[in-house]
């Protein structure tokens, strides 16, 4: 098998065969470093011609792999990029094959040179599949994983991946695979089938000894946009990734998903009807949490619907919105494979002037736990320029726990059921919101309930009654609400806990609906 030494043999053969080292060459005719200006360059120069559909293929023997025989398939772990170097770091590229069609041309700078990582069979093991014969160095990768000393400085475990269209997932220590991030969202739950755009490159920077933050960056590139991304990615407890988007629309867009998060979701507690065996809750994450930009902390429960459901929420510059895995109990979910109370929660933290649009949430009935059924993302007011390079800056952080995000009690658990009515009479639904707040300064409330005060306000019908009730094994409240609706339309109800003019709690908030009477159309599942 080959040596590391015959590895980066074969990278100076690669080199030599015309896949060059790329580097910017400035006027005075030094060599410049590559960065990410050059991405940029290289997107921009896309964006300028039209969608190039053919590009490289990969061989039949790899496209007809089932879904068990690719994953037959893995790097050899003694061949990792950098494991006989002195950083904490190493990069393992997956093989292409089965649905991972699009052949991603992988770079390593090293010395400010962007130098092409040939692929070889040699860097995989292949179980009971046949080795393939004949392959090009230059056939690329499907994408890559990026291991180091996440939770033990003697173990090498994962803490970036990238994987299929720009899809990537990150992980914090002690955090199990769950919901995934991707680089850009386009049209999805519109009216239009989804467009998903694909990584055509990746650079990685070579780490040190000292390196403790990976630089990565991406070529994107879909029939409808271009695209340059730069991602620092910084391990450890929570770990972050700071995301520089530069996108270069090809068409008018009229649903783009910016920092969009895709996660799946089809029992939580009080969902008695979704349950399929003896796990009480199935799901990756079990809430969106949203911090607006006049500073409202808003916790909207995920929900398996009936049918497609989008909400939005309006607002202007967004401090911050994610895909949060809240319940960390391993009784809520009694799976000892899945591992769901070990899932990681996204939160992404807008920097600079993102200006007015929307986080969305579009929520898809869904009978299994296979396949994702949630993404949240935020959408711009206004269509991107065609042509015009527009850049956003975000920071992405895997975390667990999500009370020192804020100082307010946390909606802990709510028991609404499904998202139509409990009862219905006389032309009008009716149904029970339940949720235990806890956590802020509640427990100091505890001997004096009486200051406390349960708002309950909905866009539509009324608020029919409303109790407050101390929780103490939580040491905090029980909200119960209770609201009417007219046939045929749906609403979004919103409690929080004050005291007298203090805010104690984040706002609680979802949507129902009544369906309509004597046969008429079902109202769009949309708020």
């Amino acid at each position: 098998m080959p040596s590391r030494r015959t590895a980066l043999g074969l990278l100076i053969g690669a080199c030599a065969l015309g896949a060059r080292p790329s580097a910017s060459q400035p006027a005075d005719g030094a060599p410049k470093a590559f960065g990410y200006d050059d991405v940029v360059r290289q997107a921009r120069a896309l964006g300028e011609r039209p969608f190039d559909p053919g590009g490289a293929s990969i061989p039949p023997e790899l496209s007809k792999l089932t879904y068990d025989s690719y994953r037959e398939i893995r790097f050899r772990r003694d061949k990792a990029l950098w494991r006989d170097g002195e950083s904490d770091f190493r990069l393992l590229p997956f093989h292409l094959g089965f649905l991972h069609d699009k052949p991603v041309q992988l770079y390593v700078i090293s010395r400010g040179a962007a130098v092409p990582v040939p692929f070889t069979t040699g860097l995989f093991e292949y179980g009971k599949v046949p080795v393939p014969k004949g392959l090009s160095p230059s056939l690329g990768f499907a994408g890559f994983a990026v291991t180091t000393n996440l939770n033990d400085p003697k173990v090498q475990d994962e803490v970036i991946s990238f994987l299929g269209a720009s899809y990537f997932r990150v992980l914090g220590r002690g955090h199990r695979y769950g919901l995934s991030a991707r680089s850009l969202a386009l049209d999805v739950g519109g009216e239009k089938p989804e467009e998903f755009p694909f990584m055509r490159a990746l650079w990685v920077e070579e780490p040190s000894r000292d390196t403790t933050e990976l630089v990565i960056y991406a070529l994107l590139d879909s029939p409808s946009v271009a695209g340059a991304y730069r991602y620092v990615v910084s391990p450890g407890r929570e770990t972050r990734v700071e995301i520089t988007a530069t996108i270069v629309p090809r068409r008018v867009i009229e649903r783009i998903g910016i920092a969009p998060l895709t996660s799946m979701f089809q029992a939580g507690e009080g969902d008695l009807a979704q349950r399929s065996d003896f796990r009480p809750e199935v799901h990756d994450s079990d809430g969106l949490m949203l911090h607006s930009g006049h500073g409202e902390w808003i916790w909207r429960p995920i929900r398996n619907p009936k049918t497609l459901r989008i909400s939005s929420f309006g607002d202007r510059n967004p401090r911050g919105f994610g895909l949060m895995q809240r319940d960390r109990a391993f009784s809520s979910y009694q799976d000892l494979e899945a591992q769901y109370h070990r899932r990681p929660s996204y939160w992404i933290e807008p920097h600079g002037d993102w200006g007015e649009g929307r986080v969305d949430l579009i929520e898809i009935p869904t009978d299994t736990e296979a396949f994702d059924n949630i993404v949240a993302c935020w959408t711009p007011k206004e269509p991107l320029p065609v042509a015009q390079p527009a850049e956003f800056r975000y920071r992405l952080s895997a975390m667990s726990a999500t009370w020192d995000l804020h100082p307010y009690a946390q909606a802990q658990q709510s028991f609404n059921g499904s998202d139509v009515e409990d009862e219905r009479a006389d032309g009008r639904g009716r149904k029970r919101f339940i949720v235990d707040f806890a956590g802020g300064d509640l427990a100091y409330y505890q001997h004096d309930p009486d200051r406390l005060e349960l708002v309950a306000t909905t866009t539509a019908g009324e608020i029919a009654s409303k109790i407050l009730m101390l929780n103490p094994p939580l040491a905090g409240v029980r909200a119960i609400v209770d609201a009417t609706l007219p046939d045929g339309q749906s609403a979004e109800l919103r409690m929080f806990i004050r005291s007298r003019a203090r805010t104690l709690s984040e706002t609680w908030t979802a949507t129902w609906s009544v369906p309509p009477g004597d046969g008429a159309p079902e109202p769009l599942s949309r708020n």
